[in-house]
């Protein structure tokens, strides 16, 4: 290549010499070709600094990984197109203290903006310079649905289904009983309510026809111990000294008092030992509680105690076809035992149909058979719905979520 050199014949020029210039091949006082420039500002934009340069002296070009990042900076900014659905969420960048707000386009999955606060104004602000905005998909969260109805007014609001099932798995949440001391009867309850479950759960799947082989290979159990379980008129035979009945108590004087506020209808164990410790009992909770299980549990036939909470909240919330036999089973005994927690199942099975079955118009009738049934957790969540009704329903009917802002979010938290 061939190229011409002038000279000045000005004394007074400062420029004594120049080359002539080639467009699109090389530029002023570049030692690299626009190809080059080009090949290395690709790297650093999969790459970024160090991965950067480090892959191009892979391929014969010493450059620092600052020389990449000033490539990089001198790339002009990419035109990006107005969106049409945006979708917004919070990140923080120190957690509990400062959050900021990402904004992505959710057609292209690509984020169009950083905002440095989560505040609804800025939101607001954002959204009102962009009028093509159509759709707003967004959480629950307050101060999101304020900035997008005061900033776009014309566009529809769509609640997360990931939120909504979240909020409704909270509040499907069963509460755990709580542990006594040590000198409380709960281990030898625990003891007896696992003989009583075993025992329910045996004597009903040989009522439905399974022999004890088969039983023993279901639950992992000996086929001695299902012979035990299945012999025994009533499982208080197999306690064997582990629960005892007759012994004395530093409740025994107190338990006049606890039969009659029974009567009364107080079957809280906590209130009932509050009001006892003023009278002098200076025992565990734990003792307590343990009397009034005893009492639940004794006018009652004998059945399955309740599983763990966390797993009938689990049975709960799957697919009852995706749910074994024997957990559809215990299911069905706990929910016999509870006609709230069986009230429960059914809204919140109602709910996941709805949900999955993009059937959002159905969302009125739920609130309302929710509100007739006795059921305080769920009659929160009723009333926050209620409040965004118009963004569950979009949610529950249109295509669009935030998932790809979820997954952008976390990016932004690895970065």
């Amino acid at each position: 290549m061939r190229v011409r050199r002038f000279f000045c014949p000005e004394s007074s020029c400062a420029r004594r010499t120049f080359a002539e210039q080639m467009p699109g091949l090389t530029r002023r006082h570049s030692r690299w070709t626009e190809r080059l420039r080009s090949t290395l500002a690709a790297v650093g934009l999969a790459l970024a600094g160090r991965a950067g340069a480090r892959m191009a002296r892979a391929f014969g070009v010493s450059i620092s990984r600052s020389a990449v990042l000033r490539l990089l900076d001198a790339l002009p900014e990419p035109e990006v197109p107005a969106p049409r659905v945006v979708g917004v969420d919070e990140y923080a960048t120190r957690k509990g203290r400062v959050y900021g707000t990402v904004l992505v386009d959710v057609e292209p999955r690509r984020p169009v903006d950083l905002l440095p606060d989560r505040e609804a104004s800025s939101l607001g602000a954002w959204l009102e310079k962009r009028p093509g905005i159509k759709i707003v998909c967004r959480d629950r969260a307050p101060f999101f649905a304020e900035g997008a109805t005061a900033g776009a007014p014309q566009a529809t609001q769509v609640a997360d289904l990931w939120h909504l099932w979240h909020n409704l798995d909270v509040k499907a949440e069963l509460p755990a009983p709580p542990e006594g001391k040590a000198d409380s009867p709960w281990r030898s309850e625990r003891f007896a309510n696992r003989i009583r479950a075993r025992y329910a759960t045996v004597h009903a799947l040989l009522e439905a026809g399974h022999n004890r082989h088969s039983i023993g290979r279901q639950l992992q159990m000996t086929h001695r111990t299902v012979t035990s379980l299945a012999d025994v008129a009533k499982p208080e035979d197999l306690f064997r000294g582990q629960w005892q009945h007759n012994r004395t108590s530093v409740l025994d004087e107190y338990k006049p008092y606890l039969d009659e506020r029974w009567d009364e209808g107080c079957t809280n164990a906590w209130k009932l030992w509050k009001e006892i410790a003023p009278l002098g009992y200076r025992g565990s909770y734990g003792r307590v509680s343990a009397f009034l299980r005893e009492r639940r549990t004794s006018p009652r036939p004998v059945t399955a105690q309740p599983p763990a909470p966390r797993v009938v909240t689990r049975w709960i919330l799957s697919r009852p076809e995706t749910l074994s036999e024997i957990e559809q089973l215990r299911l069905k005994i706990v929910l016999a035992n509870c006609p709230e927690l069986d009230a429960l199942t059914g809204h919140v099975r109602s709910f996941a149909e709805m949900l999955t079955g993009r059937q959002g118009e159905r969302l009125p009738q739920w609130l309302d058979a929710v509100r007739q049934d006795d059921l305080p957790s769920l009659h929160t969540l009723a009333a926050g719905i209620e409040r965004d009704r118009d963004a569950v329903i979009a949610g529950l009917t249109l295509p669009w979520n935030s998932g790809v802002v979820e997954g952008h979010v976390n990016r932004s938290k690895m970065l």
